[in-house]
């Protein structure tokens, strides 16, 4: 038996001509050709002097994407007064294979005075924060984020000496080696989320 490699497919895409294959799962014959019935990675399977079997397969990984109302954990990237700008790496406890990116609005980063808060007290580049979708947003295709709920906010957090800080309040994290204190939207991590 011999197979060859796994290439990207289309859904409708046409695969070959039944003379060429036979059609396996994930495949439809039309006109005497054989077309994917949906995107997954194209299988080429041989065995003997038989004709090969041609069968689409889904990844299911890569069809993983970001919903609304899922907990995803990113990555800060930048921040000005109005949002921070984020790559969302996990869905879940699932890791994504490309990275999508994000933004949490000043406004959806606590959910009590909502006024006073101010983004660079809240996030800072490179902070890991755990964050809800709340929608699909504009057309940069950016995903709009809430850290709004105590369990949200900077779960992983490092010092201007480099070291991770530890929290020590719902608004404030510290250095265990300068004993700096450094502001942040601390969330309460509950034990599932947390990654040993």
């Amino acid at each position: 038996m011999s197979w060859q490699p796994l290439s990207p497919c289309a859904a409708g895409e046409r695969l070959c001509s039944t003379e060429e294959a036979t059609a396996g799962s994930g495949t439809y014959i039309r006109h005497g050709f054989i077309f994917s019935s949906l995107a997954g990675c194209l299988e080429r399977k041989s065995e003997d002097n038989e004709l090969p079997v041609v069968s689409v397969v889904r990844d299911s990984e890569s069809q993983l994407l970001p919903n609304v109302g899922a907990v995803v954990t990113c990555k800060v990237c930048s921040i000005n007064a109005r949002f921070a700008k984020v790559h969302i790496l996990y869905v879940g406890s699932t890791p994504l294979k490309s990275t999508f990116r994000g933004t949490i609005r000043r406004q959806d980063i606590r959910a009590t005075e909502k006024d006073k808060v101010e983004v660079y007290k809240s996030f800072r580049p490179s902070d890991i924060v755990l964050a809800k979708v709340i929608s699909l947003g504009d057309a940069q295709s950016n995903y709009l984020l809430s850290t709004a709920e105590n369990e949200l906010g900077v779960v992983v957090a490092r010092s201007e000496a480099g070291v991770q800080m530890v929290p020590i309040s719902w608004c404030e994290m510290q250095c265990p080696r300068t004993h700096t204190k450094e502001f942040r939207k601390v969330a309460r991590v509950q034990p599932q989320f947390l990654q040993t």
